[in-house]
This record gives C-alpha cells, sequence and structure tokens, in this order.
C-alpha cells in the first residue's frame, strides 16, 4: 500500500501536501469509524492512556509533518534518503525490545536494504549534503527517528487494539488542517481522477497501511518487518514505472537484488525454523 504513495500522490495534482494529508486523513478516519459501527465495536477503544495517544498521533503527524519540512528545505533525493533510515533504525531499536535479541544478519539485510534503497532515491549516484541544506536534512533525521521510535513504542502497547488507530487517523486530520489554514494555500483536485487518487490514498497509503502496520510491529517479527520494509521503495517505482512515470534503469534492478537479499539475510531464522520443521 505504502508502494502506491508516490503514484497516487502525483495523480491527485496540486494539493499542497498539508491539505492532502488532511482530506487522505479523513477519508481514513471516515473509514475507520464506519467499519468499527458496522463491527459493533466498543467505543471505549478510544479510551486509552495518554502515553497511547501522543505516542500514535505524534508517529503520525509527527513523521508527515518532519517529511513535508524536509522535502521543503533539502533535496528531494538527499531528504527521502535520510528518511529511509527508519528501518535500519527499526532493526538497530530492537535489540532493547523486551524478548528481542539483535544479530549480525539482521544489521547487514538492514544495511543491504538501505543501499538498494539509496540506488532508487539517489538516481545514478546524484547525491551531495550541502551545508545550505542542514535544516532540511536535520528534519529528516528527526523524521526517521519519529517513525521508527512510533512503531518500537507501539510493540510495548501489544495489548492496544488496532482500532484505535482511527483516532489517531482522525486527530492527524485535525492537526493537518490546522497546518494546512496556517502555511498554505487551498488548491482542490482539479478533476475526478485526482479526487479518486485523493480518495484511494486515505483507503490505502494514508489509511489501510496504518493498521495493518500496527497490527505487524505489535504482534510480527520487528527485525524482519524492518529489514523487509525496504521493499517499499523498490515497489513503489516499480509502480511508477508500469504506470509510464518512470524508466526502468539498471540501478532499479541491482536494488532490487540487493533488497531482496537483505530481507532474506533478515529472515535466516524464519528459513531455519521451516527447514527444521520440514525435516521433522
Amino acid at each position: 500500500m505504502w508502494a502506491l504513495l508516490a503514484l497516487l500522490t502525483s495523480l491527485s495534482g496540486d494539493v499542497p501536501p498539508f491539505q492532502l494529508a488532511a482530506m487522505s486523513f479523513a477519508v481514513a478516519s471516515a473509514i475507520g469509524l464506519t467499519m468499527l459501527k458496522l463491527r459493533g465495536a466498543n467505543w471505549r477503544v478510544f479510551r486509552q492512556h495518554p502515553m497511547v495517544w501522543l505516542v500514535g498521533v505524534g508517529g503520525l503527524f509527527g513523521y508527515h509533518a518532519l517529511y513535508f519540512g524536509a522535502l521543503r528545505h533539502a533535496p528531494a533525493a538527499e531528504a527521502s534518503l535520510i528518511a529511509y533510515l527508519w528501518p535500519l533504525l527499526i532493526v538497530i531499536g530492537s535489540a532493547f525490545m523486551p524478548g528481542e535479541r539483535l544479530r549480525w544478519f539482521h544489521i547487514l539485510g538492514a544495511l543491504f536494504g538501505l543501499c538498494g534503497a539509496a540506488l532508487i532515491v539517489t538516481r545514478n549516484g546524484g547525491f551531495a549534503l550541502d551545508s545550505r541544506y542542514l535544516l532540511g536534512y536535520g528534519l529528516a533525521v528527526l523524521c526517521a527517528l519519529t517513525w521508527s521510535s512510533y512503531s518500537l513504542l507501539s510493540r510495548r502497547f501489544a495489548t492496544v487494539p488496532s482500532d484505535v488507530v482511527t483516532g489517531f487517523c482522525l486527530v492527524t486530520a485535525a492537526l493537518a488542517l490546522v497546518a494546512h489554514l496556517a502555511f498554505e494555500t487551498t488548491i482542490w483536485p482539479g478533476s475526478v481522477v485526482s479526487w479518486v487518487a485523493v480518495l484511494l490514498l486515505g483507503l490505502l497509503p494514508v489509511g489501510g497501511a496504518f493498521y495493518v502496520w500496527d497490527y505487524g510491529v505489535k504482534h510480527g517479527d520487528i527485525q524482519i518487518i524492518g529489514a523487509a520494509s525496504y521493499a517499499a521503495p523498490l515497489l513503489s517505482t516499480l509502480i511508477l514505472i508500469l504506470a509510464g512515470n518512470a524508466a526502468m534503469r539498471f540501478e532499479i534492478a541491482a536494488a532490487a537484488m540487493l533488497i531482496t537479499a537483505g530481507a532474506a539475510l533478515a529472515a535466516l531464522p524464519v528459513f531455519k525454523r521451516l527447514l527444521q520443521q520440514a525435516k521433522a
């Protein structure tokens, strides 16, 4: 779902970032509230400890606000690559989680993934840090720290149902609207395609993706999840190619091999367990 973000964002037209976030998260909130209603879920799911709300809203809104800020104050390639340190930070940070143990293949797998993402994002090696963009680089670092921290801290709230993500989306939509009114000029989607793109953003990469991510980091193998997350920029690029918005390059094939190798390395314990089960 996150791999669709770039394509759907490009199809949404000239809608400013915070306005687009507000609209998308509003759609995600509406869908979430509707599903809760249809399932007859207890609305008391939103009565959580303030720390749960701080982590959830801080993760969703904080990540997007910092990412938009980084892109405003630094070149997109550098800012995107720095921001994409979050999977590596998740893998490393998992060593401090209860019941987790960081092994060499986790780190190596995440580094392989980072190299693969670098090949895609930097486009033919176009990467050079410039002191003029220090603010943007700093925001990108904070962006990576925010999402990795949100993901790791969410695991500590494993007993909190993922339904609460609806509340996070609702508050994030409100905060994004405030930021839009404060810093941007309103531009509405100019075509049916653009409106459909906004709707799909709210359904998938800025909606459903957060629900499955919440469940995944709470109940899955956090180290494999972190390393495998580097597939997102690769899949995003492949989708853009299929849509005719980008061209196939050698770097993409190399990135695919690096990211696949990285994910396989991080998943070594899973392969070993499957092999033992097969022998048994």
